[in-house]
Formats: C-alpha cells, sequence, structure tokens
C-alpha cells in the first residue's frame, strides 16, 4: 500500500463559508472566542473538552428545552457522565420543525416494490404524527411504554416512530424480513404494549405474507394489549384476526396539534438490537438527548445536509441507519425511503430511484458499491444523477477499488464519506468532513467529539499502526444500558471490562499521521499467521477483486500445540462458475504478492452463500465456531441472516471427518 493514496476529493476553497461546519468554526470565533484553523484543531479541542463542544452543538443548533440545564456534562468517565441534567425535551419536536422547509415542501418521498410511490409534505406529515400521537394515546399507550413495530420502510413506520416520541413512551423496530423467532427474541425483553405491524411486502418478484408471523409473535408476547396491522400487501387486512387496523389509529378525529411530553434528556428514546448473531440480540437503550445532539452534529457538520437536500440511505428498519437517515429531517431535509430489493430487477434500480427523486446525497452498505462494480455498472452513463454531490458507505469496509469505482463510474469529484460506528452508540465514530479531504480506501476523519485511538497490545496510543478501536472520552449516544440489566454488569462487560474505563468497540483500525483511518474489520476474527497479523478487511479486498470471485469468508483456526494453525478461505464463485486449480493458484499468487505470503490459505473451499446479517456484516466468528464443532443454533440466529441456509455448507463442512 503506498504511503499516501490518491486523493479523489479535496475541500471547495470557500468551504468555511459554504459549508455547516465552516459555519460553525465561524460561530465558535464569534460566540466562544475559540478560533480553529483546520479540522484536526478543531477535533482535538472537541474531545479534549466534550462539555464545551457538546454545548456548542446545543447552541448552534438551537436545540429547544423546556427547561433549562445545569451544565453541559457532569460526573466521571465514560461509565459516570451525566449530560445535561435538568433539561427536558423532545426528539420528535426537533424532528418536526424542518428548518427553513414551508408547509407545502415535500419532505418524505417513498419508493416501494408492494404499492405506488407516497409522499409527504411538511404539513401533512405534522398532521399524520398528531393524529396516530392520539391514536396511540386513545390505546393508552404512556410516557415509557414500550412500542414495537415489526414494519417495512414506509412512511407509516416514521410517523409511528415520532408518534411514540412525542408521546415518551419507547420506539423499537424490527425488519419484516426477520422470522418471527427472531423478532420474539428481540421484542419479548422489552415487554411492549402495542404492537405495529405490515401484513406482509414484496421483495422484488416475491410475494411475503406475514400474516402467519404476526399471529406468532402475538402469541409469543403476553404483554400486548394492541395489535395494529398496516395493509401494505392486502388492502383489506382482514387476514389477521382481532386486530386494530392502521386507519383506526390514524384516525381523522385525531389530535389536531402534535402534544409533547417534554422529558429528561436521558429519557429513553428507542431500543435497538444487536445482530444475534453470536448470542441474544443486545436491547441497547438511546435516549432523547443523546440521539437528537449526535445525529445534528453528524447529518449537519460532518455530512452537510440541509433544507436543500434529499437524503437517501438504503436500509431496513431493524437497521440503525434507519434511524440514521430518517434524523435527516433534525436539519431540514427531505428523507427518501426505499421499501424492497435493492438488487431488483437490477442492481440499477437505487440508482434509478435516485435519478427520479433528485437524490442529492446517496448511502448504501460497501457491499452493494462493489457489487454494483463487479457487474460492470456505469450510473452516471445510464441516469441523471446531476443532482448528486455526495455518496455515503457504511456496514463493512469500502475497498480503494470501491472508492475508485465510485468517482469514476457514479459522480466524478463527488465526495465519499465511507462511515464506521455502531448499533451501540447510533451513530459514526470515524467518517467524512467537508473540510478533509477524501483518500481512495481511507476514512477521512475521525469524527468531532469522538476520543478515537488505537490501541497496541500494551494499551498504548499507536499512529500508523494497526491497533484496537477504543474511545477514551464519553459520547452523549452511548447506550444509557441495556434494557433488562438493571446492575449494568451486562453492559459494562460489554464495552469497558477490557480497558477498563475505556471503550473497546472489537475494530480494528489504523489512524494515519494525516488524520485519516482504516478499519481493517473484527479484532476477535483477526488471521494471525507466524505472529503477521491481519484484519479481515486487507483479504477480502484482494479476493473479492477476482472477477471469479462473487463473495468470500475468511477463517483461521488456532493450532492447540502451537503451530501455524489452519486458514481457510471460503468462496461464493460467479454464476457458472467453479472452483479449479486456476483459481486457486490466481488468488494465491495475490495474496503472496499483496499482503502476505504467510496469508496464502491452506485450502479454498466453495459455497453456496456467506452468511451475512441484513446490514450486510459477514458472520466471521460464529462461522469458526461452527467448524469448531458448536452447533449453528447456538452461535447464531438464523433469522438474523439475510439467507437463513447460508449456515448449511459450513454445518456440513465442520461435520466431515478430519
Amino acid at each position: 500500500m503506498s504511503a499516501q493514496p490518491a486523493v479523489l476529493w479535496r475541500p471547495a476553497e470557500d468551504a468555511r463559508t459554504s459549508t455547516d461546519m465552516g459555519r460553525w468554526l465561524d460561530w465558535l470565533e464569534r460566540e466562544r472566542g475559540l478560533r480553529f484553523d483546520d479540522y484536526d484543531a478543531a477535533w482535538r479541542w472537541s474531545t479534549t473538552e466534550p462539555g464545551d463542544f457538546w454545548e456548542s452543538i446545543w447552541d448552534y443548533y438551537q436545540v429547544r428545552s423546556a427547561t433549562p440545564y445545569q451544565q453541559p456534562l457532569a460526573g466521571e468517565g465514560i461509565a459516570g457522565a451525566r449530560w445535561f441534567e435538568g433539561a427536558t425535551l423532545n426528539f420528535a419536536e426537533h424532528m418536526l420543525r424542518l428548518p427553513d422547509r414551508a408547509d407545502d415542501d415535500v419532505v418524505v418521498l417513498a419508493r416501494s416494490q408492494t404499492r405506488e410511490p407516497m409522499s409527504l409534505t411538511a404539513a401533512e406529515l405534522r398532521a399524520q404524527v398528531a393524529r396516530v400521537r392520539a391514536g396511540l394515546a386513545a390505546l393508552g399507550v404512556r410516557r415509557g411504554d414500550r412500542v414495537a413495530a415489526y414494519v417495512s420502510n414506509i412512511p407509516e413506520a416514521l410517523v409511528a416512530f415520532l408518534a411514540t416520541a412525542a408521546l415518551g413512551a419507547v420506539w423499537s423496530s424490527c425488519s419484516p424480513e426477520l422470522g418471527a423467532r427472531s423478532v420474539v427474541d428481540r421484542f419479548g425483553q422489552i415487554e411492549p404494549k402495542v404492537l405495529i405491524a405490515v401484513d406482509g411486502y414484496r421483495y422484488g418478484r416475491k410475494v411475503i405474507d406475514r400474516s402467519g408471523e404476526i399471529g406468532d409473535i402475538v402469541a409469543a408476547l403476553p404483554s400486548l394489549e394492541h395489535v395494529v396491522v398496516i395493509p401494505h400487501l392486502d388492502a383489506s387486512a382482514g387476514r389477521v384476526e382481532g386486530v386494530l387496523t392502521w386507519a383506526k389509529l390514524d384516525s381523522p378525529g385525531g389530535g389536531a396539534d402534535v402534544g409533547l411530553e417534554r422529558v429528561p434528556f436521558d429519557h429513553p428514546l428507542a431500543i435497538l438490537y444487536s445482530s444475534g448473531t453470536t448470542g441474544p440480540p443486545k436491547p441497547i437503550i438511546h435516549g432523547h438527548g443523546g440521539l437528537l445532539l449526535e445525529h445534528l452534529k453528524l447529518l449537519g457538520l460532518h455530512t452537510d445536509l440541509g433544507p436543500d437536500d434529499r437524503f437517501f440511505w438504503f436500509t431496513t428498519t431493524s437497521w440503525m441507519m434507519w434511524n440514521y437517515l430518517t434524523s435527516g429531517l433534525l436539519v431540514g431535509s427531505s428523507v427518501v425511503l426505499f421499501d424492497g430489493d435493492p438488487a431488483s430487477p437490477d442492481l440499477g434500480g437505487l440508482w434509478q430511484l435516485a435519478a427520479e427523486t433528485g437524490v442529492t446525497y446517496f448511502g448504501a452498505g460497501a457491499p452493494f458499491f462493489m457489487a454494483c462494480r463487479k457487474a460492470g455498472l456505469e450510473p452516471r452513463a445510464d441516469y441523471d444523477l446531476s443532482r448528486l454531490r455526495g455518496v455515503g458507505s457504511t456496514a463493512a469496509p469500502l475497498p480503494a477499488s470501491g472508492f475508485e469505482w465510485i468517482d469514476q463510474a457514479v459522480a466524478p469529484g463527488v465526495s465519499i464519506g465511507s462511515v464506521s460506528g455502531g448499533t451501540d452508540v447510533c451513530t459514526g465514530f470515524v467518517g467524512p468532513s467537508p473540510l478533509v479531504p477524501v483518500w481512495a480506501g481511507e476514512i477521512s476523519c475521525r469524527m468531532l467529539g469522538a476520543a478515537i485511538v488505537a490501541y497496541d497490545d500494551a494499551a498504548r496510543e499507536v499512529v500508523g499502526e494497526r491497533g484496537e478501536l477504543v474511545i477514551t472520552q464519553p459520547l452523549p449516544s452511548m447506550p444509557l444500558g441495556f434494557w433488562g440489566d438493571e446492575d449494568g454488569s451486562r453492559y459494562r462487560a460489554s464495552y469497558l471490562e477490557h480497558y477498563p474505563g475505556v471503550w473497546r468497540h472489537g475494530d480494528w483500525i489504523t489512524v494515519t499521521s494525516r488524520g485519516s483511518c482504516r478499519i481493517s474489520g473484527r479484532s476477535d476474527a483477526t488471521l494471525n499467521r507466524g505472529g503477521v497479523r491481519l484484519g479481515t478487511a486487507d483479504f477480502y479486498a484482494v479476493v473479492e477483486d477476482s472477477p471469479r470471485v462473487a463473495d468470500s469468508l475468511v477463517i483461521h483456526l488456532d493450532d492447540d500445540e502451537g503451530g501455524p494453525g489452519e486458514l481457510l478461505l471460503f468462496v461464493v464463485l460467479a454464476p457458472s462458475d467453479r472452483l479449479d486449480r486456476d483459481l486457486e493458484r490466481e488468488i494465491a499468487t495475490r495474496l503472496r504478492a499483496e499482503v502476505s505470503p504467510r496469508h496464502v490459505p491452506d485450502r479454498v473451499v466453495a459455497v453456496s452463500a456467506i452468511p451475512r446479517t441484513h446490514s450486510g456484516k459477514k458472520l466471521e466468528v460464529p462461522v469458526k465456531r461452527i467448524l469448531l464443532g458448536e452447533p449453528a443454533d447456538r452461535v447464531a440466529s438464523r433469522g438474523a441472516l439475510q439467507d437463513p441456509d447460508a449456515l448449511d455448507d459450513f454445518v456440513r463442512i465442520a461435520q466431515r471427518p478430519a
């Protein structure tokens, strides 16, 4: 790898005046007497003075609170941090104020493979939220009650979320792609009072009826008092007995104004879940104030979104990126929702959607971009993407070839915002800045307020070397805790015990001398051969660059007697291809030359599918545990996978004689 990769994008000359990041820096100098000449200086201040930094976000974006706060940050360390005590606010109020948008501006655009396009103006969104809030209140939903949603990425999901938040109740959602067992594994932990569900959906050409799953979910959740079905697949919605319909909840006789229950800064807003691939999904509690400040910073300063933007990210309601997408409303952007198969009728569908809806910022998982590249797509030649000014990528590391494809085939000169973070904080730790260049294969910077460093084996900060990604200062969007974890022991064990008092996220990161970053995969899936440690992302970037390899997974099985162990490469081949010695030699030659001679696989095995979560993450650790003899159902929930059968080949391989 070269010392400095190619620069694909540079900040505009007038970035200090034309971007929100630049305007915030000028505001800091004018209002606080703080001058920072570059982004790095601002980042260092934001992580050494976190209270002052987050108070600046509060003031710059004019956060509304019914009562004053005492101080922005109190308490010691990450575990003891208390933010904006005394403040009472509501997340939904800030979503619905829609700065600089008129009542008749379209702020929600929805496209679906199940029904006709929909849109909502600012006035229509506020009115619908008011009605559904009144409908939920009529069902007895009060502050602190849980509203669970088994819903597609459709306007009703956004409306119900905001109505729930307005009441001070707690939202939790799962995509209907998940089976009943996976849904119950999640919702069963939080005892919801109301379930909102779609009756089904279309995924490309497939018609998916979810009426049976709704019945199974309801039977397994004794806390439910009401079930509301959205007739998404079937307008009659009469196939599920004993339930209310969305029309009853969204009644014309509902409230005229959005009544807001103002709650403390750390009042629960939403419960998100870990992937559930290595054990019971963790129910992660996020608060009103924490997500409000974090998403204002992330979408306003870092992504530079505003009232002139149309913001799209391919996601489902199970993934934190749904919260990230819908929070575009906080900065006045219109949000574009999509419900369906992103590869149907072909991979050009989302690019066509972007052209038709005038998307200015387009986001998706790195696997989507790499699939488009491998398919030879050139969206800029086929679709009018003239409004596009930014492309975002997440879910997995985007290799340099992916950056270059976006730059050449999508929109030459566009800003590419590779982001890495987690459901745990419902945000990104590292990502773009309008004041920092984009280097091919690298994430531009550590985000403001995120005290990210790389630790070596001795817990010392390293620069220019791969290390454990840790956070040394609190963030307001760190979890309030896990639901049901009354003493906080499960939460502390998950993040704060490996390095006492320091958040360990579980990723490998390299922070360069320029402040850019590279994520190299999960640190618990490291490939350690003869003392040479390699992140799996570096491995995949080489293997999957072959046109004959559609997907891959690499596992290192340690030798209990101290030997080199066995390095296994599993590949999904391109259609109509088969594994042969030529491909094995090609892979070995490229890995030896571009990665490390010690990381040439001992065996290459063809499989039908690579197990991935619905957000696109590969199941490296669960597969390793299966190969070591653990039962598949113990180490991974099939309902949490894109393809529930993707584990079968690995189970068969594990059962074969050595």
